[in-house]
């Protein structure tokens, strides 16, 4: 953790400058992060789901990115083991209208929004109905699992994954497609799709769990052309004016140590395809922002190499305003830490476009405002997962 004096306001102005991406104009470079509430039964939001985003808005939160939104593909979300249920998804237009009223809050209060799309793929738990969708129908090695996800890992490694036709993996394509469409129908201001942490998008970028040949699977770069597919689906259904967000990550819930590309250049040749398909920002998810991507070639993160590799804007997302990224450490996620100043320093470096703020946003509603105003920043209580502040 940096020791450094906490930034002025008027030292952290350029992180309150407007960002044009394609037709849509955010007035600040904080956004909140996706992040899974479980409070959607049946699949819905309700009048406690418009709130909690309509409070991020008057908190000064430049942009809303929701939770995870499952496709209508009966295997795209379930329990994930860790607690989250109640996960929305877009399969009827039922989910049209509750997320209208969602978009039209913040809307009223003159904010912006989109939403993440998912599917679970390996990492969705047994049900006894459905089995969880992977290339390969492999979840990775459970041994390789993080101590707090190794039980987990055991479970769903256990369940037999059947190995997808060609045909059923086009059918989770086109799936996407009317989920972005959904996601038009609701008013939103454009999408993101969520390709990291080891879920179906990521699955199929990661060799470990895809070990298909083409035209699905081969080496790293044969290994994108579900996303790329995906991603010009998603546009195509988006249109040229709505700007398209793409989430990826090196770590894996199955293998945190796990990487897509080892070297700056492996990794260039993965998010090249993905960029020219149709992508206009790389959410770049690390588990604390501050973190050199590869050290052996310098101090910049990934949201830099993603930013400098394939000349798309890019975003940093990891423990800002917090001591420790999650997941690093059990007893430092309470722990406050204004380390503006370091995300100030890599964003004038031109490191990144907009910074995500997960659990600082998730805990205070005006993490914003007070950062913009030099007031102090709270400390972050795990009990607000469990509620809608």
């Amino acid at each position: 953790m940096s020791t450094e004096q906490p930034p002025s306001p008027a030292d952290l102005a350029p992180l309150f400058e407007p960002l044009t991406i394609r037709g849509m104009t955010i007035p600040n470079r904080f956004v909140m992060a996706p992040m899974t509430r479980s409070f959607c039964p049946d699949g819905l939001p309700g009048d406690d789901v418009v709130g909690y985003y309509e409070r991020r808005v008057e908190g000064g939160t430049g942009l809303i990115t929701t939770e995870a939104i499952g496709t209508d593909h009966p295997a795209s979300v379930g329990d994930t083991g860790l607690g989250e249920t109640n996960l929305p998804v877009f399969r009827d237009p039922q989910a049209i209208t509750a997320w209208r009223k969602v978009v039209d809050a913040v809307h009223a209060k003159g904010g912006h929004i989109i939403p993440q799309l998912w599917h679970q793929g390996p990492m969705r738990m047994p049900d006894g109905k459905t089995p969880a969708f992977s290339p390969s129908g492999h979840y990775g090695d459970p041994a390789k699992a993080d101590i707090s996800y190794i039980e987990m890992a055991r479970i769903i490694a256990a369940e037999p994954m059947p190995v997808p036709s060609d045909e059923e993996i086009a059918d989770v394509v086109a799936g996407f497609g009317r989920a972005a469409r959904d996601a038009v129908a609701a008013g939103f201001d454009g999408l993101a799709i969520h390709g990291a942490h080891g879920y179906l998008v990521d699955a199929f970028l990661w060799g470990e769990t895809n070990r298909r040949s083409a035209p699905w699977g081969g080496n790293s770069v044969e290994r994108t052309r579900f996303a790329v597919e995906l991603v010009k689906t998603c546009r195509a259904a988006i249109g040229e004016d709505r700007p398209l967000f793409f989430r990826f990550s090196q770590w894996k819930q199955q293998d945190f140590r796990a990487k897509l590309g080892e070297t700056p250049q492996e990794l260039e040749a993965i998010l090249g395809p993905i960029a020219d398909a149709g992508v206009d920002l790389f959410d770049s998810s690390v588990r604390f922002f501050n973190t050199p991507a590869f050290p052996e070639h310098g101090d910049l993160s990934l949201a830099g190499w993603a930013k400098k590799l394939t000349g798309k804007l890019s975003g940093v997302v990891g423990g800002i305003g917090l001591r420790n990224g999650k997941y690093d450490t059990d007893n430092a996620v309470s722990q406050a830490s204004n380390n503006l100043g370091l995300v100030l320093r890599r964003f004038e470096a031109g490191e990144f476009d907009i910074a995500s703020v997960g659990r600082a946003i998730l805990h205070d509603p005006q993490w914003v405002n007070k950062a913009r105003n030099g007031d102090p920043l709270p400390a972050f209580d795990p009990a607000s997962v469990g509620i809608l502040t």
